[in-house]
């Protein structure tokens, strides 16, 4: 709901503007220019500005050169350029969760965004996506063969990043994380080779890719299983947020019972005056409790019928297409200006909920946009079999706040309510956040555990010793025991 809060908001003014003080690339990014049949942008090309956008437009990134590959080879082909010319790479797709890379004033971003389209094998319930591919495309495809793909919330998110860091989706609590659902991922390593790697191919890479996100190479192609669901029971049930005292301690209590086909979340909303929201709710505070149900209808009104009994002004669940989910949350699905914080918490008790509300709820004047709580649990928090590097994510809930920044004095009012918000409910936290959702420099060694950690390190050692590739949250080429650099 909060991509609607940032539809037509103004970029930071004065920001993104181009560095024209030369007229001529100078080097070493000049080596770049002929690559990629052209589509190449050095700092004071016409083209740099759109090309180094963010999905977030609060990052403000500058790049040495921003290139925009056709293919795999073409990819190769700037790795290998960009490292003999002494710069490093970053990946992207659509530039979320970009905020993290910090000065990219020695790298080029690799945007594989032209890197488009899916193919579906039906017999064997595996779909392929290029290395550019955003999730809508790929749920629509399985929609339309009566299949499911393990998306997330936002339809515009690219499947690479998404899956590298994890993968946290309505499916869940029954169906695991995503990244462990991948069968293969093709990729350019930091020597410009292009390498398919699987559970048989260079497993430790392989391991690493699930859930260790992109510091280890270029994704070209991830292929990944696909399942048999052609609907859910699922949907939104809204309440003015005076009701959230009684909302929020009830649904708690609901997801302790809740089975493993249920995957929800809870949020509290402060939403603009715009004319994006429609009139019923424009402008109002609210709370909202949205999920998919993987039950018959019957089932699906059983589990629900607690929640329902206290009154929604709006209640959407039923049956519903797994192509209509990308689109349930109403996440944003074009560039906005946010910031935002997050959280894993091992628990949420009554100390919490009274630190939420009176934080963000009724009469707090809260400028977070939402404080969003994901349930967890069930195969989220159960290893699968030859588990990636992401095997579980630990903790009862992800919590989430964001803010709708379009200047820079209101983006920082939103940050600081944002780790306010995650600092006062920190007595709860599980460890290191969820990184996909971490869109500040944390330090990624507290997101895995020990053994985890130190193997990632050693596969990053293998395949990048010099450290060619930056990712938002990044493994360094090492040995256990060493820190992830944390820098703004």
């Amino acid at each position: 709901m909060w991509g609607m809060a940032g539809r037509h908001m103004p970029r930071h003014g004065g920001r993104m503007t181009s560095d024209t003080s030369s007229s001529a690339a100078a080097e070493p990014t000049a080596a770049l220019r002929g690559l990629c049949s052209g589509a190449v942008h050095l700092r004071g090309d016409a083209g740099y500005d759109t090309a180094r956008t963010a999905w977030n437009l609060v990052v403000d990134q500058r790049p040495a050169a921003v290139c925009l590959p056709a293919n795999a080879d073409e990819v190769a082909d700037v790795v290998r350029a960009a490292a003999a010319a002494g710069l490093k790479v970053a990946a992207q797709t659509t530039g979320h969760n970009a905020g993290p890379l910090g000065d990219l004033s020695d790298t080029v971003i690799v945007r594989t965004s032209a890197m488009v389209g899916v193919s579906l094998d039906v017999e064997n319930r595996v779909m392929r996506a290029e290395g550019g591919t955003v999730w809508l495309d790929a749920v629509e495809e399985a929609g339309r063969r009566g299949l499911a793909t393990l998306h997330g919330s936002s339809p515009d998110v690219g499947i690479a990043g998404y899956t590298l860091g994890g993968g946290l989706g309505w499916y869940a609590r029954k169906l695991g994380l995503a990244c462990n659902s991948v069968t293969a991922v093709e990729l350019v390593t930091a020597d410009g080779s292009t390498v398919r790697v699987d559970a048989e191919h260079e497993p430790d890479l392989f391991w690493a890719l699930r859930g260790g996100g992109g510091s280890f190479g270029v994704v070209t192609a991830v292929e990944f299983a696909v399942h048999p669901i052609e609907s859910s029971y699922a949907g939104m049930l809204v309440w003015d947020q005076t009701q959230a005292e009684t909302v929020l301690p009830r649904w708690l209590e609901w997801c302790q019972d809740a089975p493993e086909s249920a995957t929800t979340s809870f949020r509290l909303l402060n939403l603009p005056p715009i004319p994006e929201i429609p009139e019923p709710f424009r402008g109002r505070s609210l709370v909202a409790i949205d999920g998919a149900v993987l039950e018959d209808d019957e089932r699906g009104e059983a589990l629900l019928r607690g929640l329902r009994e206290l009154g929604p002004e709006l209640d959407t669940f039923g049956r519903t297409p797994c192509a209509a989910l990308a689109h349930l949350h109403m996440d944003p699905e074009q560039p906005s200006p946010a910031v935002a914080d997050t959280a894993l918490l091992a628990e949420m008790p009554a100390a919490g909920v009274d630190t939420l509300i009176s934080t963000v709820g009724p009469g707090t004047g809260s400028m977070l946009l939402a404080a969003e709580l994901r349930q967890l649990g069930g195969a989220v928090a159960r290893p699968p079999e030859d588990a990636g590097a992401r095997a579980t994510l630990e903790g009862e809930y992800m919590l989430f706040a964001v803010a709708i920044a379009p200047t820079p004095e209101i983006a920082e009012i939103g940050r600081a309510q944002a780790e306010g918000l995650v600092e006062a409910l920190a007595p709860y936290s599980s460890g290191g956040p969820y990184l996909n959702f971490a869109e500040r420099p944390v330090d990624v060694s507290t997101c895995f555990d020990a053994d985890t950690w130190a193997r990632l390190c050693r596969v990053k050692a293998e395949v990048d010793p010099t450290g060619l590739f930056r990712a938002n949250h990044p493994v360094p080429a090492g040995t256990a025991g060493e820190k992830t650099p944390v820098t703004t």
